[in-house]
């Protein structure tokens, strides 16, 4: 199943992001600003010109309604329900409570992450690889944050691979789930049209919100245009 094997290289990129911490690896905070502002061009773009139009043209005001309930769950649980979360390293002392809260809000999007793969895939193989395309854009800044979550939270580093493991088996598991379970199946285009419209405007554009200079808005802008030429060659 191709999702399948788009969903497992995806979850390897939430370990690798994971590794860059543990592994006390110097990362460049405006290489991975830059990272961010490029996915939030992509996710932007593919939820706004295929997952969303898709899930309203087959589903009319459920759809709609479906994408705004995808929305809504990952701000409850990243944000509503967690008190301290974005993406990219740590650098202050957290609390073990923030770090499983935000942990547990991830579990839910990189889930969301796995039903957007395989709901893709039901469409088109284009449009899975599209949506394949914009969720690995951001595992790598997914993993590093969870992981330096749970490192500033007095974690192990065994703990902080752990977590990002299981943000990529939550990923796996959206993917596996969403061919058996017969309303995701149905409505997963909807809703996870709804996350990556969340992660993209609400998670990764403030991160490189208000920077000095032009070098992150012409990344974000790149990743719309990678977007469109990504669609065209596909």
């Amino acid at each position: 199943m191709n999702a399948l094997l788009y969903a497992l290289i995806a979850a390897a990129a939430n370990v690798a992001g994971a590794a860059a911490v543990t592994s006390r690896r110097a990362w460049s905070t405006r290489t991975l600003e830059l990272l961010i502002a490029l996915a939030a061009g992509f996710m932007l773009s593919v939820a706004l010109a295929d997952l969303i139009p898709e899930a309203i043209l087959r589903d009319h005001e459920r759809g709609a309604l479906f994408v705004l309930a995808g929305f809504l769950l990952v701000h409850l649980t990243q944000h509503a329900l967690t008190g301290h979360f974005h993406f990219g390293e740590e650098t202050h002392a957290v609390s073990a409570h923030v770090s499983v809260s935000a942990l547990v809000g991830l579990l839910v999007h990189t889930f969301g992450d796995g039903v957007a793969i395989a709901s893709g895939f039901f469409v088109s193989p284009q449009l899975g690889v599209l949506v394949f395309g914009a969720i690995f854009l951001h595992k790598l800044p997914e993993g590093l944050a969870i992981s330096s979550l749970v490192l500033a939270a007095g974690g192990t580093r065994a703990k902080a691979l752990g977590a990002a493991a299981l943000l990529g088996t939550a990923t796996i598991a959206g993917v596996l789930l969403t061919d058996s379970i017969g309303p995701l199946a149905h409505y997963g285009l909807a809703l996870s049209g709804g996350v990556t419209l969340y992660v993209g405007a609400s998670n990764l554009i403030p991160e490189f919100q208000g920077k000095a200079g032009w070098l992150h808005n012409a990344a974000f802008f790149g990743g719309v245009a990678g977007y469109f030429l990504a669609r065209a060659l596909i």
